[in-house]
């Protein structure tokens, strides 16, 4: 069973990559977002929780987010493995995540992780903002506080995993089936 964690700033394709990973190894797509959009949309208990915080302008608690993502693997035992996509963004979450593998004999293969300069990322936001609808997207300021945030944020959970040798760093530049080929190639070695 191949599990992944598929890391990069905003804007550094990891939607687009997901899509590629899911296709070639026939893994489930788990995105905390569509997780959120998911229970709060069906105001699930755990969604009128999340739904609380986020009113409120918190952040969702740990638990709860890793209730989420608990949920979605049970009920999707018999898939090939896992892509966790915004998730885990802290040590203490890469922690809940790793313990509730453990709990399925299961674990983290690898974290993999787009590079992509900070330039090309502005860039790359402001392009997908003339057409995603996103405020955050068309704003360059909040763009550049935004990686900030996730460098400052998913460094530490880089160099979790890094420790156990399961941290890859990608080149996130180039043709996308390019960087694609790229992932391939250090998923297949393991």
């Amino acid at each position: 069973m191949i599990n992944l964690i598929l890391f990069g700033p905003p804007g550094s394709g990891k939607g687009t990559q997901a899509k590629n990973l899911v296709r070639r190894y026939n893994l489930l797509h788990i995105s905390t977002g569509d997780l959120f959009r998911y229970e709060m949309g069906n105001d699930t208990p755990l969604g009128k929780k999340a739904k609380s915080y986020i009113e409120k302008g918190q952040l969702v608690p740990d638990e709860v987010t890793i209730g989420m993502l608990k949920n979605k693997v049970d009920a999707n035992p018999d898939v090939k493995g896992y892509i966790f996509d915004g998730f885990p963004r802290t040590v203490a979450q890469a922690e809940a995540l790793d313990k509730l593998l453990k709990g399925k004999k299961l674990t983290i293969t690898k974290l993999l992780s787009l590079d992509v300069g900070d330039e090309e990322l502005v860039v790359r936001l402001l392009e997908r903002g003339k057409t995603s609808g996103r405020a955050d997207d068309n704003d360059e300021s909040i763009i550049r506080n935004r990686i900030k945030v996730y460098k400052s944020e998913t460094t530490p959970v880089f160099d979790f995993y890094d420790e156990q040798g399961k941290s890859v760093m990608v080149k996130g530049v180039g043709l996308i089936p390019t960087i694609a080929r790229r992932l391939y190639k250090h998923i297949d070695k393991k």
